[in-house]
């Protein structure tokens, strides 16, 4: 994914001055992140939730977003903090480095498919074997709303969920099973599930998924034959 991708300017102008609202489950994290570990933030945006794990004392964090004038916001709220600007993939970090990642609502922000596969398998490769991915999204709606823009939108960009908002934004909801598919597909067990309700962007509120789901060990090679 590169910042050469049009619904990405919207992050470098009218979304970098926003105030994100999707909330971390502190306990949730808590029973599978140990303060110790070294957590990636994807997308980590103005540094929200970067800052909100380091106050909650883990030490080691790192994060990471796309958009240069939501990272240089950040640096300016959070100069405290290990925020960096990558554009594209892969991220400049060794294979299996991170005990943890952050993926929270991400995906609702990416509205291609192959956009979506690319980030959760980079995480993929940064999470080490027995380490954790902590995602959060939102799934499909069921109200009116929702389901009109669905329809309005499921032509111009083929997948039925992707839709723009008056300020120039496009969003994307999907499938549950989605979201899970696209963690195994990276190589993570989902192993645990929560539902709930968060506020959006534009002041409404909407049903969100969170998964935690560890990394799975690379499969041995089998005996060698002959």
């Amino acid at each position: 994914m590169t910042s050469s991708q049009g619904f990405l300017g919207f992050w470098e102008t009218t979304g970098a001055v926003k105030t994100f609202t999707h909330p971390l489950d502190p306990a949730l994290l808590d029973a599978y992140v140990p303060r110790g570990a070294r957590v990636l933030d994807y997308g980590c945006g103005y540094g929200r939730l970067t800052s909100e794990l380091a106050g909650l004392g883990y030490g080691a964090v790192q994060g990471v977003d796309v958009s240069a004038a939501l990272v240089e916001r950040g640096r300016r709220e959070h100069p405290e903090l290990e925020l960096l600007h990558c554009p594209g993939f892969p991220l400049p970090f060794p294979e299996g480095v991170f005990d943890a990642a952050l993926l929270f609502a991400v995906l609702t922000c990416v509205p291609r498919d192959a956009d979506q596969t690319a980030i959760v398998g980079e995480l993929g490769r940064l999470v080490r074997p027995g380490g954790v991915l902590y995602l959060s999204d939102v799934p499909l709606q069921g109200d009116a709303l929702n389901r009109e823009r669905y329809a309005r939108f499921a032509e111009r960009y083929g997948t039925y969920g992707v839709f723009e908002t008056p300020d120039g934004g496009v969003f994307r909801h999907h499938p549950p099973e989605r979201l899970r598919g696209l963690v195994r597909e990276a190589g993570f067990a989902v192993l645990k599930e929560r539902a709930g309700s968060v506020a959006t962007l534009d002041g409404r509120t909407a049903e969100r998924l969170q998964l935690i789901a560890r990394r799975e060990p690379e499969p041995s090679p089998g005996p060698a034959s002959g």
